[in-house]
């Protein structure tokens, strides 16, 4: 155990970034191939000046994306990560706003985002690891 605990502080950490990583970089292309689509979400939402704030939004998702990849600055990255997913979460992931149909789903998308954020608030306090451009204990 003590040697697969030794491959996991530095491997396991690195595959834990890139996996997080992904779903912002996903995000972050979705928004900038299907920018007209997400406005029209977002003005459902009542987002004031959707096709503005998109734009920083994407810039955010690629950036901070790009940042927990590679390992650097990977704290700062998860901060305004978890300051982005906390509103993002509770405008359009409400599942008590939905309808039956969409319950469960929109319930699933809010508890997955909430262990997301808890995964950000980890590499916040853990930094981002031996396998990365910053050293393991850069903040």
């Amino acid at each position: 155990m003590n040697n697969l605990c030794k491959l996991s502080q530095t491997w396991g950490v690195l595959f834990g970034r890139v996996l997080l990583a992904a779903i912002f970089l996903q995000s972050g292309i979705d928004k900038l191939l299907n920018f007209d689509k997400t406005v029209k979400l977002m003005t459902s939402k009542a987002i004031p000046m959707p096709d503005i704030l998109l734009v920083p939004t994407i810039v955010l998702l690629l950036a901070c994306g790009v940042m927990l990849l590679v390992g650097w600055k990977a704290r700062w990255a998860a901060l305004a990560l978890i300051l982005f997913m906390i509103p993002a979460t509770l405008i359009f992931h409400s599942f008590w706003t939905y309808p039956e149909a969409q319950l469960v789903n929109q319930f699933h998308h809010f508890f997955k985002n909430l262990a997301i954020i808890g995964t950000l608030f980890m590499v916040m306090g853990m930094g981002s690891g031996g396998m990365s451009v910053d050293k393991p204990d850069s903040h």
